[in-house]
């Protein structure tokens, strides 16, 4: 089942092949403020990682068609940097360190508490806002340190400086709409030319795609999806 988030809540992916189980914590997770999307085997949770930008992921280690630790891998080789829970019926000492080196944040052995394992959603999500580097664009980010947008498939867009200046504006605050005068003055303070902000509002676009920036007619900008 697919979420119908919005731009301003937070998406999590929940894998988890036992069907009963996903109906008992989908809506529970959703409670917590998330936007929850469901995969019942490892090829859909691969392809919504991979198509999606999620600050937790909730990952069952036993999977029909692909192994849970051999899709979070692969979603790490993609630089996917979401925090990743792993859920699982083997709790060993072995298990549980194979799992963190695949690139887990956290490990829960069934059965669980459903009260912890909320807690433990909370604080890998706390994890992921104090990471803090990256802000969601939808199906990637932009990255602050390096000042270029990481797409969830790994691949990176490089950025001028006011393209960088402009975006930021914009996804620091994924629900305001700013008017063209409020972006002029904030991202380019040193010109007064009425048109900078459509020129680099096109340059995204020409980038990233068109639906990067939402226009919001009569009012002004928005950020969007990638």
């Amino acid at each position: 089942m697919i979420g119908s988030g919005t731009d301003e809540t937070p998406r999590l992916l929940l894998v988890e092949d036992d069907v009963e189980l996903a109906a008992l914590l989908e809506p529970l997770i959703a409670g917590e403020g998330y936007s929850v999307d469901v995969a019942y085997n490892g090829q859909r949770g691969l392809h919504l990682g991979l198509s999606r930008a999620y600050r937790v992921m909730v990952i069952d280690r036993r999977l029909p068609g692909m192994d849970g630790l051999d899709l979070l891998a692969r979603l790490r080789r993609r630089s996917v940097t979401a925090r990743v829970l792993i859920l699982t019926a083997l709790g060993s000492h072995p298990e549980r360190v194979r799992g963190l080196d695949s690139g887990a944040d956290d490990y829960l052995s069934k059965p669980f508490d459903l009260d912890e394992l909320l807690a433990r959603i909370r604080a890998l999500d706390r994890r992921f806002a104090d990471g803090a580097d990256l802000l969601p664009l939808g199906t990637g980010y932009l990255d602050r340190q390096a000042q270029d947008v990481v797409l969830c498939d790994g691949r990176r867009v490089p950025l001028s400086a006011r393209e960088f200046g402009l975006l930021f504006a914009l996804a620091v605050r994924p629900r305001a709409v700013y008017t063209r005068a409020q972006l002029r003055a904030r991202v380019f303070p040193d010109t007064t030319a009425q048109s900078v902000v459509d020129t680099y509002v096109y340059y995204l676009r020409r980038k990233l795609g068109r639906q990067v920036v939402q226009t919001v007619y009569g009012l002004g900008y928005r950020i969007g999806l990638l």
